[in-house]
């Protein structure tokens, strides 16, 4: 049982010891977070209540679509507020967890804005957690640095421009180490709301935000409850209201349909969008997951030209241009290849291919994983891209996209490869995560919580639906998953795996997960009840 570590009021604060947890959670920030949880969870919980209405009607067979009852926002003529100088040009991002040398290097990186990243590529251990609030305090004061085990100093570049913007959880994930009369605080809350009490007010005084990414948003009610979580925190700050400027990711299939809508809940505040590709495939699976005519084929041969994501991403594009906000490109997730000339050409061509698609499609920045792919992104969007965007000279107003463009499904096979693929990810990415990393290399690509959602989403899909088969005829059913699942050690290396003891039980927790009749909404929800 995790130890009491403070109380404040009927705020109750537990988990392992971990240094400088005082300095995060002072009692000014505990008297925060008890009032936003108050003031705001009983509309989060409504909100995540109505996901799961939704979800149930899918699965009976409804389809997504345009709300009827928002036609006005859709039709009407207005736009978001003009976005800060330090947002204009996003040309390249670079993504990464809230570790130390992450953040140093990623700041020093010379991309345009690193994203902190508390959701999908950190592993949301208490430790993780608070020390990942004191690394993002020490950047902010300019004064962070780092010494590795080998004596390598990493320090702060006085030089750099790189903005900082931070990701919080999204709704759906609590924080079970901090309740409020009872219950476990929002995740995400906890998140947004520390950073801003420790940062806003420097940030503020540089023209620096605060700025943050918004993630796994389904509905306009759920994006105008983070407007009112922000404004409640920019009075209590002492910041101009609109001061926080946010970029929300369209990554679940049920927010494609809102994105007006989105932008306008947030007008005040929000400067753009972004193609949250790998969440937005998991989000397709997982919103047809009881419907046969709409099984994806293998991750492999689902890329962004197919046709709901390529009619995705343009609509996304349109709407945003329309409404004087970025749209931002999807994640090149690919590592440079040392000691491979030939692998690492064909893995940079692979890069160059996409961030060529997004640029002259109208996109106006992208998301690299890897400091080395920064060039290469960034030579691409110069050449397309000579202003700040493209928000005037790409409006793309000729596109036309309709509810079965974007619900489309998609052409291919499952190979025996791919069917294992699935399965190693998931039990390489969940040891992984288990053991606090949240971001993990695996076959040459920067695989987070995302790609495993997609890997295990696939293979419940895949064998409680019915007749699927392999492309060499083999029927896929519980017997091959428990066959190969079985052997999933033999195929993962002996050693040098993040992780390498809690894979067995990963191995149980996907054996479990994919036999149970419930698809379940994230697999980092029963993982995270394992997590200290």
């Amino acid at each position: 049982m995790a130890a009491v570590l403070m109380e404040s009021g009927t705020a109750l604060v537990s988990g392992p010891r971990v240094a400088g947890v005082e300095r995060v959670l002072s009692t000014e920030a505990l008297a925060l977070l008890t009032e936003l949880h108050r003031r705001f969870d009983p509309v989060r919980q409504q909100l995540l209540a109505q996901r799961k209405d939704r979800q149930r009607a899918f699965d009976a067979g409804a389809l997504p679509d345009f709300r009827a009852d928002t036609t006005t926002i859709r039709d009407g003529d207005w736009k978001v507020a003009p976005a800060p100088a330090a947002l204009q040009d996003r040309r390249v991002e670079i993504t990464g967890p809230v570790d130390r040398k992450m953040i140093i290097n990623a700041l020093n990186s010379g991309a345009r804005v690193f994203m902190a990243d508390f959701e999908d590529s950190t592993s949301p251990t208490w430790q993780n957690l608070i020390e990942g609030q004191i690394n993002l305090a020490d950047a902010v004061a300019g004064s962070i640095a780092f010494t590795a085990d080998h004596g390598k100093q990493y320090a702060l570049d006085p030089a750099s421009r790189t903005v900082l913007m931070v990701r919080p959880r999204g709704w759906h994930l609590p924080e079970k180490h901090v309740e409020v009369d009872g219950a476990a605080m929002s995740g995400g809350l906890f998140d947004l709301a520390l950073f801003a009490h420790h940062n806003a007010a420097a940030l503020h005084a540089r023209d620096r935000g605060p700025y943050f990414y918004l993630p796994k948003l389904q509905s306009m009610e759920e994006a105008a409850l983070w407007d009112e979580v922000l404004a409640f925190l920019e009075v209590r700050l002492g910041l101009p209201v609109g001061t926080m400027k946010v970029t929300v990711l369209i990554e679940t299939l049920p927010a494609v349909f809102q994105m007006d809508e989105i932008l306008h809940a947030l007008r005040g505040r929000i400067v753009g969008l972004n193609c949250g590709r790998w969440d937005y495939i998991f989000s397709y699976i997982k919103t047809f997951r009881r419907q046969k005519d709409r099984v994806l084929p293998e991750r492999g041969q689902v890329p962004m030209t197919v046709h709901f994501l390529k009619s995705y991403s343009e609509l996304l594009i349109k709407t945003c241009h329309r409404r004087g906000a970025h749209a931002m490109g999807g994640m090149a997730a690919q590592i440079p290849i040392g000691g491979d000339p030939a692998a690492n050409d064909a893995a940079m061509a692979r890069v160059r291919a996409d961030k060529q698609r997004e640029a002259q499609a109208g996109h106006d920045g992208t998301w690299v994983a890897h400091p080395g792919l920064i060039p290469v992104a960034e030579a691409i969007f110069d050449e397309h891209m000579p202003s700040a965007n493209q928000i005037a000279s790409r409006p793309r107003q000729e596109v036309v996209v309709q509810r079965d463009d974007l619900i489309a499904p998609a052409k291919g096979t499952i190979t025996r490869g791919g069917f294992l693929n699935n399965i190693d990810i998931c039990v390489r990415y969940l040891a992984a995560w288990l053991d606090g990393l949240g971001c993990v290399p695996i076959h040459h690509l920067m695989e987070d919580a995302a790609t495993a959602e997609i890997s295990r989403a696939q293979l419940w899909q895949w064998l409680h639906v019915g007749g699927q088969k392999l492309d060499d005829g083999t029927a896929v059913d519980f017997a091959l998953f428990d066959l190969a699942l079985s052997g999933v050690a033999e195929r993962l290396p002996e050693s040098g795996l993040p992780g390498q003891e809690r894979i067995p039980e990963a191995v149980r927790m996907l054996g479990h997960l994919t036999h149970a009749r419930e698809l379940a909404d994230f697999i980092t929800l029963p993982a995270y009840e394992r997590l200290a």
